[in-house]
């Protein structure tokens, strides 16, 4: 919470009262300043090896000789604060205060006492005093207020400080937290309505207004506010995130798609949002295949990504949605940019092309990629599906064969193996062979059901 460092252990000017010297013979204030000055010091030393309880004892002699100085008051305050005795710490500090209410660092003590003990709501009090010696005290408030579930109070401040200041990273997380609450989002579209009209050139207000307004579901207010900020700003290239939202619920695909290779090509916008935005550009093109192409083209901006290959995500979406041509479509795409050192990746394509019964080029790319993972079974499988399939049965019966030993613990592999060994033999003639690897497949089949 504390933005600020406090310099407790700075050694603070003594203002110990000349009077008590001046009333006594010579002599006799020589030696009651002496020892004074010795127990003072004393304290400071034993306060810096960290000895807080013979450091209070040496400043309650000097107590007894000057009650009311509020330097030392301050230094007990320091030794109890060490000792994590706040509630006396802040006893001493307060009566470090009572008798100097101009020392800022005495109410400083006052406030750390209340920190330490998590006691915000007593802490208060004490940073608006604190705000009269320096504003930065406010940032202090905030997240008093916020911690004290104050956010009437911590809504107002923050745009008090933003206002006056800027933004900061932290104010910000605090405003996010509070316009979770409904009930203030009114009045931050106010206060942002009031900010756009003051700073017309400041984007990140029509930002933020145009994500209350989307989230409200006040989609016509949301783009009223993008065109504003295209007008004040025709450069905004974040004003096209809001816009190609808008387009796309207005199933305006041209519109959808300058906005998002506007977007797309820009160097100022998180990765992130890019890859919202051709998410919910992918589930739109999915109703509206003719903005296919358009897809193909987004996907290019994302060629180097480090993070995330998104032909390669678009092929696994329409995978999922069971639209093999476009996911086959994808996953070739993907390959031409990629190794095919990928295995899951191919498999992934090597099921679609059965799916769509693509059994040529299914026999050629498992027979291909055999040689770059010679002991992977899936790959025999497949290109002992397609020779099947393709009448080549020799070709197929010693494709499976060839892989059949490297199935370990795959039950259903086994027996889609077993099945088309026996589809094999079956084409060359050889019934008996046939039977054996299809009774071994239901054999396998009836242990998978126990």
């Amino acid at each position: 919470m504390k933005q600020l460092i406090f310099l407790f252990f700075l050694l603070l000017p003594l203002t110990f009262s000349p009077k008590v010297f001046a009333q006594a013979e010579p002599a006799e204030a020589t030696a009651v300043k002496d020892d004074f000055q010795n127990a003072y010091f004393e304290s400071l030393k034993q306060k810096a090896i960290e000895n807080y309880d013979k450091a209070i004892l040496e400043i309650e002699k000097c107590l007894k000789t000057q009650p009311e100085n509020a330097v030392l008051h301050f230094e007990m305050g320091k030794n109890l604060l060490a000792q994590k005795k706040y509630d006396q710490a802040y006893t001493a500090f307060e009566k470090a205060t009572q008798i100097d209410s101009k020392n800022r660092w005495y109410w400083v003590g006052m406030y750390d006492a209340c920190y330490e003990s998590k006691n915000y709501n007593k802490a208060i009090p004490i940073v608006e005093k604190l705000v009269e010696f320096k504003v930065d005290y406010k940032e202090d408030l905030v997240s008093l207020f916020m911690n004290t579930k104050q956010f009437d109070k911590a809504f107002e401040l923050i745009n008090e400080l933003n206002d006056t200041f800027g933004k900061t990273e932290k104010r910000d997380l605090y405003k996010a937290e509070i316009l979770q609450d409904a009930k203030y989002q009114s009045a931050e579209k106010m206060n942002l309505l009031s900010q756009i009209k003051k700073y017309p050139k400041v984007e990140a207000n029509y930002l933020d207004l145009i994500f209350l307004y989307s989230e409200s579901n006040q989609d016509e207010k949301a783009l009223e506010i993008a065109h504003k900020l295209e007008v004040e700003i025709p450069n905004s290239e974040w004003a096209q995130v809001s816009l190609f939202k808008f387009h796309l619920n207005q199933k305006n695909g041209e519109q959808a798609v300058k906005s998002m290779n506007i977007v797309f090509g820009s160097k100022k916008i998180d990765d992130k949002v890019k890859h919202r935005m051709l998410n919910e550009f992918l589930i739109f093109v999915k109703n509206n295949p003719k903005y296919n192409s358009d897809l193909e083209n987004a996907i290019t901006y994302f060629k180097n990504d480090p993070k995330i290959n998104v032909a390669k995500e678009v092929a696994k979406f329409y995978q999922n949605q069971n639209d093999f041509d476009k996911a086959i479509q994808y996953y070739e795409l993907y390959f031409k940019d990629n190794s095919n050192d990928d295995l899951e990746t191919l498999l992934l394509l090597l099921h679609c092309y059965t799916e769509k019964g693509k059994f040529d080029v299914l026999a050629s790319k498992a027979e291909q990629m055999i040689d770059v993972f010679p002991s992977q079974p899936e790959l025999y499988y497949y290109a002992g599906l397609a020779n099947n399939q393709l009448k080549n049965f020799k070709k197929a019966k010693d494709k499976l064969e060839s892989g059949i030993d490297f199935v370990i613990n795959n039950n259903a592999l086994e027996i889609n193996f077993n099945v088309q060994l026996g589809e094999a033999y079956f084409g060359l003639g050889d019934l008996k062979k046939k039977e054996l690897y299809f009774l071994k497949a239901e054999k396998l089949i009836q242990q998978q059901k126990k």
